[in-house]
């Protein structure tokens, strides 16, 4: 049988007013994000009344601005493939400089095993989450902005209640048959259900602002990402349209300790002097935003599922931006819980099969990323990456990887698996290199004081 919900929602839950009127719906989504805006409109296609409720107003900041070239077949089935490419800039691929390392070295999305998604985007996502929210409200979804989930009741007959308050501090209520937590970092179920962990594999924060006038490639490098070592963890460098770059900073705990009085911006600006190549790139560049920052930036809950909901995208585990997988992951789990949730809805005796096969989909994705994402500052690592060979085309599956594309039927795996024999093999001839990475990692990785300050 599935996991249940724990209790624990039942106690925290407002106290019930009898003058909030409870209104019904087939699928109750808590979130506009990627995964929220994804998923609605799908099962709206499907005949469901779906309602989305979304604690901010569209458009508003968010980070995350990289998408992938497996997310363009996912627009076009949407419908809103022109409207994405007319807020993008086209990024053809990924540039990575080491500073380890005399040259730096890019890898162009048509290099790899499928030569049919050689390109993605970059966008601000305020302009990328409101075109998604639109489109779900075009497609008949019942969109609620600025309207925040409260509490959550699981009732008899497999009902699930919500409540939720308004800007203008109005309570409202929804009765419905299966409950969607696409709620991002706010983890709304999992927080409730006391499920959510930080990641012990990998424990980084970042900090990030966006420039303008900031040094760009010739030509169609133009777009492209480049991601930026240094002594203690990475930069990213994502080109946007009308000049803005975003940068951010990805980092350990121990080095966001060393924070101190310093403001966010000083904090972002003494890193950038740290790494020389993007100093040089960012020298005539000016701040156009408020600094932020995000701590505990990897976590994972125990489970996705239940019986009458699902829980998608960051709502359920988040992991290191290195490779720009964050939306990608979470429109993808939009897609497979659609399918589920309609499975568990039209024929309840197939729930468990379907729900089954959703929880394998979900820990496919961030486990597939996950196992690079660990290595990639490691020495050994950072050698395949900046001297890729394609013996047994393992350069062309790891641009396939690389440029998300590891759900469909392009047949990397073999390759894959023949790539990480290879680093296994190189860490076994180099057991000094190696160990002395694995140390730097685990010291890298350790929880520090949790008071570590993020805030300017």
């Amino acid at each position: 049988m599935e996991n249940q919900p724990s209790s624990q929602p039942n106690k925290q839950a407002a106290p019930q007013a009898t003058s909030v009127q409870r209104q019904y719906c087939d699928v109750l989504v808590i979130g506009g994000g990627p995964s929220g805006t994804t998923v609605a409109p799908f099962l709206s296609e499907k005949g469901y009344k779906v309602v989305v409720l979304e604690k901010a107003h569209h458009p508003r900041f968010h980070i995350g601005e990289s998408l992938l070239p497996a997310n363009l077949p996912l627009f076009e089935r949407m419908g809103i493939a022109e409207q994405v490419k007319a807020i993008g800039m086209v990024k053809p691929g990924a540039e990575f400089v080491s500073p380890h390392h005399d040259m730096s070295q890019t890898f162009q999305f048509g290099d790899a095993w499928d030569k049919s998604m050689p390109y993605a985007y970059q966008v601000r996502r305020a302009e990328f989450d409101e075109i998604l929210i639109r489109n779900a409200a075009t497609k008949g979804v019942e969109v609620h902005e600025g309207c925040k989930a409260k509490s959550v009741e699981f009732v008899a007959d497999d009902a699930v209640v919500v409540r939720a308050e308004t800007d203008a501090g109005e309570m409202l209520e929804w009765q419905a048959r299966f409950l969607v937590d696409a709620s991002g970092r706010d983890t709304f179920l999992a927080n409730r259900f006391q499920i959510k962990h930080r990641n012990p594999n990998h424990n980084s924060s970042a900090v990030y602002g966006h420039f303008a006038n900031a040094h760009r490639h010739d030509g169609a490098a133009e777009g492209n990402i480049t991601i930026f070592w240094f002594e203690h963890g990475w930069f990213w460098f994502i080109p946007m349209i009308n000049d803005t770059t975003s940068v951010g900073m990805v980092t350990w705990p121990y080095y966001m300790k060393t924070k101190g009085e310093r403001s966010l911006q000083q904090f972002l600006m003494d890193g950038i002097a740290m790494c020389p190549t993007l100093s040089e790139r960012l020298k005539d560049a000016k701040l156009v935003n408020e600094v932020e920052a995000t701590g505990n930036f990897s976590y994972v809950s125990e489970r996705n599922h239940g019986r009458n909901y699902v829980m998608l995208g960051d709502a359920y585990a988040f992991i290191d931006p290195v490779f720009s997988s964050g939306v990608l992951l979470a429109m993808n789990s939009g897609v497979i819980a659609a399918e589920a949730i309609d499975n568990c809805l039209k024929t309840p005796a197939r729930a468990t099969e379907a729900l089954k096969r959703f929880d394998a989909l979900m820990q496919h994705g961030p486990r597939e990323f996950s196992w690079f994402i660990y290595r990639v500052t490691n020495p050994i690592m950072r050698d395949f990456f900046m001297y890729p060979k394609n013996i047994f085309r393992v350069k062309e599956a790891l641009l396939s990887v690389l440029a998300g594309d590891i759900f469909g039927k392009t047949p990397i795996w073999r390759s894959i698996k023949m790539f990480k024999l290879l680093y296994y093999i190189a860490n076994v001839i180099q057991p000094r290199r190696a160990f002395m990475g694995w140390k730097q990692r685990r010291f890298n990785i350790r929880k520090v004081d949790e008071s570590v300050v993020y805030n300017a």
